[in-house]
């Protein structure tokens, strides 16, 4: 998503009731993704919950949510402002049958990642119902299924790798690394890091939703962001973005010999979970580390051996 099209968005917003009407309606009926992409994040940043707070990865992600669905609905012969009571359902029926499109992937796609397409989609109908186009609602009933296996099975925390992989990695990756996996940032959030940001032995991080925390950073980290000075004037540690990181980090993985371990970022995330719980079984301080408003996602981040309460039921 560029700069242009959130202007475009700003625009968009600020036209008068019949105007926004009139394009939303001719985008609708010509199936035009990109005007109806940013009619979506129009009201996505003036009229949800969230507002102008809503994150550019969410507005990325629903993006491309819209444009699937506007191109399903084309191929299909389904209106965007007249679909059938029923096509919410065909639509969710041909995410969970179609195969993955992702680069170097295989297979349907993901529980997840349907449900992703899913709430993007109905993020189009609620502005389109916004810009007074339609009251059509056609996913109120539409449901993705969750998928059984737990994601801490799925993709699982590194745990020796990181180490191994540290030792393949420059002054800068490495401190990048431990911030994911010692200090349990998100890559987005690490990638962000200033210079101003650091306070001694801890470090300001604003995460999802605008939220602000304080994590404590082990000797490692700090060493690691010591010897990596900041790359711009305004003192950012980082001047990548996430696929020239990711480039380098899986670059680093294979040089260590686990190309196959390669799950991205937040399996670091998940190894400094892990860790954490491990010295405190607390699941509440866990999910205060990492930046979580529930502790039931916290739950998702930390793998709990099989026989971890074998002790604690033996003489019951």
């Amino acid at each position: 998503m560029t700069l242009v099209q959130l202007r475009n968005a700003v625009t968009i917003s600020g036209l008068d009731d019949r105007a926004l009407r009139v394009r939303a309606v001719e985008a609708a009926s010509t199936y035009d993704d990109d005007m109806l992409t940013m009619i979506t994040h129009a009201y996505m940043t003036v009229a949800s919950r969230k507002g102008a707070r809503t994150s550019r990865r969410t507005l990325e992600a629903y993006a491309l949510a819209v444009k699937d669905y506007v191109r399903w609905a084309e191929q299909s012969g389904v209106s965007v402002l007249r679909p059938g009571r029923r096509d919410g359902g065909r639509y969710v029926a041909h995410l969970q049958t179609r195969p993955s499109r992702g680069r170097g992937r295989c297979g349907p796609l993901s529980a997840a990642t349907a449900a992703q397409y899913v709430a993007g989609a109905r993020a189009l109908y609620r502005a389109l119902s916004w810009a007074g186009a339609t009251d059509a609602h056609p996913f109120q009933d539409a449901h993705v299924a969750p998928d059984p296996t737990p994601g801490i099975v799925k993709n699982p925390p590194y745990l020796h790798e990181v180490d191994q992989v540290l030792a393949h990695c420059d002054a800068r990756l490495a401190a990048l690394l431990l911030l994911c996996a010692h200090a349990g940032l998100r890559v987005s959030e690490a990638l962000a890091v200033t210079t101003a940001d650091l306070h001694g032995s801890s470090l300001t991080v604003r995460g999802k939703g605008g939220r602000v925390r304080r994590v404590p950073l082990g000797r490692r980290v700090r060493e690691a962001l010591g010897a990596a000075p900041p790359v711009t004037a305004d003192g950012r540690l980082f001047d990548w973005k996430y696929a020239q990181a990711t480039y380098r980090m899986r670059k680093a993985f294979r040089a260590a010999g686990h190309a196959e371990a390669w799950r991205g970022f937040h399996a670091a995330r998940k190894h400094s979970g892990t860790r954490l719980y491990q010295a405190t079984r607390d699941f509440t301080r866990v999910g205060l580390f990492l930046g979580h408003a529930s502790v039931d996602t916290t739950r998702r981040y930390v793998a709990v051996q099989d026989n971890d309460v074998a002790g604690e039921v033996e003489f019951f």
